[in-house]
């Protein structure tokens, strides 16, 4: 883990009404301005392509691409910074807890008991950015619980430790 990033673990009896204590990694905050680079450049790019096949371009699409643009760069500049301090995670012995989005912020928590299945991902941009994603799944209707944007050795040590106390904790999971 990279030198400042800290893991807390409580007990169960200290969740209460809190964010989890785990912030995610510095380069989630890159992986996320890039992924929006890359949103922004393929819809400037379209607009760009309307206008340049176009005998004579309607004048609303020069202002659409302007509001486009500014839209654009707001976003990639607020948006990362604001998912980094937003998206939190912890886990103990008992659930796996997670804070997550910017505009709709969304709390999970996952009881170790409801767990199925532990498993980790990596598109091309985590790789590039060693990152990870941790991706927890229950008996939950609501679908698994994720955890973004996580170093890719930290995510690694959370599989294998969810992995362990899953196989130790009875019950069926569902």
């Amino acid at each position: 883990m990279p030198a400042g990033d800290t893991l807390v673990l409580v007990s169960e009896s200290e969740w209460g009404l809190r964010a989890p204590a785990n912030l995610v990694s510095k380069r989630a905050v890159a992986h996320w301005a890039l992924q929006a680079v890359v949103l922004w450049v393929v819809l400037l790019g379209a607009q760009g392509v309307v206008w340049a096949v176009s005998d004579s371009p309607p004048r609303w699409l020069g202002y659409t691409a302007v509001v486009s643009a500014v839209v654009g760069v707001a976003h990639i500049v607020v948006m990362p910074l604001w998912r980094y301090r937003v998206h939190r995670w912890e886990t103990t012995a008992d659930a796996v807890f997670t804070r997550s989005g910017w505009v709709t912020q969304e709390w999970r928590l996952a009881p170790i008991s409801r767990i199925q299945t532990v498993d980790t991902g990596r598109g091309p941009l985590q790789q590039l950015l060693k990152l990870s994603t941790v991706t927890v799944t229950t008996a939950s209707a609501r679908g698994p619980v994720t955890i973004e944007g996580l170093d890719a050795d930290v995510a690694a040590r959370i599989v294998d430790e969810l992995s362990a106390t899953t196989q130790a904790t009875p019950g069926d999971a569902t």
